[in-house]
C-alpha cells in the first residue's frame, strides 16, 4: 500500500529544491545551484521525515555524483571520517553506560547534592542531564531520564519544569565535550580536512566549561522561576555498584586519564601523541573483550545508531561540497558587508543567524553548510577563523524553542507533560540568553 503521506512529503521536499535550485541559478552558477537545490532537498526530508534519517543521509552519494557536484569517491570518503569513528567508541560506552544502569548511579549522585524541593530537583536534572549528555547522546539521556523526571511528582506544571529541565540541560551539556553533540564532531572534521590544528579533548572542555556552567544556572533559574518550596520525597536508597558498573567505572577512568595524559601542556608536557579516536574507538571495544565482556554485539548492535553515523557522512559531505563548488566563497563575498562592523557584532550576528535557524532545522545538516561559509568569510576578511566557527557549532546547539529543533525537546513533547506554548515561552528567553553569553564568552575567554 502506497503511503500518501510519505509521498506528499516527498513531493514538497522536490518542490522546495526546485523554487532553491531557480532562485539560486541568478547569483551562483549552474554546479553551485544544483547543490543549493539538493540541500534543499536533503534538508526538508530530514526535517519533515519523508524519509528514515539514514535513508537520507545516504542519499549525497547518489545525488552529488549524479548532478555532477562531486565525485563518488570523494563523497563516500566522507562517510569514513575520523570522527565517526570518535563517535562510535563513545556510544559503545553510553550503551554500556545505559545497560548496567550506572546513569542512575550518577543521576543519584547529582541528586543528593541539592535539597529535595522543587527548585532542587529543576537543578538535579538539569545538571544530571548535562553531564551525562557531555559523554552520552543527548537523545539517550533524555530517554534515560525524562521517565525519572516524570515520576518525582504528580504536579503537572511541575512535571512540565522537570520535563524540560531534562531536555534544555541535554543541550546545553552537550558542548562540554567534542563527542557530545554531533555539531562539534562537524567542527573538528571540518578542521581535520583544511588542515588546521584541532583541540585536544581536555583543551575544548576548558574553554566551554564557563559557558556550560553559566547556562545550567540560567536554565534552572528560569525553570525555577514561580515554583514553591514544598518538600519532595526522592527515592534516596543507597546501592553498591556492582560487577558490571565497576568495570565501566574503570574502563571510563583510563580513557579520561590517557585523554588527559594526551593533552599538551605548553612546554611543560608535549602529550602522548595518541589519535583521540583510537582512545575512544579502543575504549569501547574492550567492552566486548574479557575481563570486561559487558557488551555482545548479537544483542547491542540493535543500539549503535548507524543512521547518526550516515548523518555525519552526509555533513562531511555537505561540507566538501560546498568548498570544491566554489559555492562557500561565493556565499562568503555576499557576507563580507558584514566584515564592516566590529568584530563583536559580528559574532552576535552568527549568532542569532544560527541559534534562530536550527530551530527548524537539523544541527547537523545546518553546521555542515554553514562551516564551509563561515570560514571562506573568516579568511576573505582577516579574522579569526576559529572563533567564528567555535560560535557558529555551539549556537548550532543551542535550539530551546521548538521539538523539531533537537531530539531531546521532541522527548519532551511527547511525554504529554510539555505544550508548544510552554516550550516556545522558556525557549525563546533562552535562546537570547544563549545568544548573549556565547558571545561575551567568545569574546572575554576563547579569543
Amino acid at each position: 500500500m502506497i503511503d500518501k503521506v510519505a509521498c506528499k512529503k516527498i513531493a514538497v521536499a522536490i518542490l522546495i529544491a526546485l523554487v532553491a535550485f531557480l532562485l539560486s541559478f541568478i547569483p551562483f552558477t549552474l554546479t553551485q545551484s544544483l547543490l543549493v537545490g539538493v540541500i534543499a532537498f536533503l534538508v526538508v526530508l530530514w526535517t519533515n521525515e519523508g524519509l528514515p534519517l539514514g535513508v537520507v543521509s545516504l542519499l549525497p552519494i547518489v545525488l552529488f555524483p549524479s548532478f555532477g557536484i562531486l565525485s563518488t569517491g570523494l563523497t563516500t570518503q566522507h562517510y569514513a571520517n575520523p570522527i565517526i569513528f570518535l563517535f562510535l567508541g563513545g556510544f559503545f560506552i553510553a550503551i554500556a553506560v545505559e545497560k548496567s544502569n550506572l546513569h542512575k548511579w550518577i543521576a543519584n549522585k547529582v541528586f543528593s547534592i541539592f535539597p529535595a524541593t522543587p527548585r532542587g530537583v529543576i537543578f538535579s536534572l538539569t545538571i544530571s542531564s548535562g553531564l551525562l549528555s557531555s559523554l552520552l547522546s543527548n537523545t539517550t539521556t533524555a530517554l534515560l531520564l525524562i521517565p525519572i523526571a516524570l515520576f518525582i511528582s504528580d504536579d503537572a506544571k511541575l512535571k512540565m519544569r522537570f520535563a524540560l529541565g531534562v531536555a534544555y540541560g541535554a543541550s546545553v551539556g552537550g558542548i562540554l565535550t567534542p563527542i557530545g553533540t554531533p555539531p562539534n564532531l562537524i567542527l573538528f572534521g571540518f578542521m581535520q580536512d583544511k588542515g588546521m590544528e584541532t583541540f585536544s579533548f581536555i583543551e575544548w572542555m576548558w574553554m566551554m566549561t564557563p559557558l556550560v556552567f553559566i547556562m545550567f544556572i540560567v536554565v534552572a533559574s528560569l525553570l525555577s522561576v514561580g515554583v514553591s518550596d514544598v518538600k519532595i520525597f526522592l527515592d534516596d536508597e543507597k546501592k553498591a555498584l556492582d560487577a558490571n558498573q565497576k568495570k565501566i567505572l574503570l574502563l571510563l577512568g583510563g580513557v579520561v586519564l590517557l585523554l588527559l595524559l594526551n593533552a599538551p601542556l605548553g612546554s611543560f608536557w608535549g602529550g602522548l601523541g595518541l589519535n583521540e579516536s583510537v582512545v575512544l574507538l579502543s575504549g569501547g571495544l574492550l567492552l566486548f573483550a574479557p575481563p570486561f565482556g559487558i557488551l555482545d554485539w548479537m544483542d547491542d548492535k540493535s543500539k549503535v545508531p548507524f543512521r547518526i553515523m550516515f548523518l555525519f557522512g552526509a555533513g562531511f559531505s555537505i561540507a566538501a561540497a560546498f568548498s570544491s563548488s566554489g559555492l562557500a566563497d561565493e556565499v562568503a563575498s555576499y557576507l563580507l558587508a558584514l566584515t564592516n562592523f566590529s568584530t563583536i557584532l559580528i559574532l552576535i550576528s552568527i549568532a542569532i543567524l544560527i541559534t534562530f535557524t536550527t530551530e527548524i532545522t537539523s544541527n547537523t545538516a545546518l553546521i555542515s553548510v554553514m562551516l564551509p561559509i563561515i570560514y571562506a568569510l573568516a579568511i576573505q576578511a582577516n579574522m579569526d577563523v576559529k572563533l567564528f566557527m567555535i560560535v557558529a557549532t555551539v549556537c548550532a546547539s543551542y535550539a530551546f524553542m521548538l521539538p523539531i529543533a533537537t531530539p531531546p525537546n521532541a522527548i519532551a513533547m511527547s511525554s504529554g507533560a510539555v505544550s508548544v506554548k510552554d516550550m516556545l515561552r522558556y525557549g525563546f528567553l533562552l535562546n537570547l540568553a544563549g545568544i548573549f553569553f556565547v558571545v561575551i564568552i567568545a569574546e572575554l575567554f576563547w579569543r
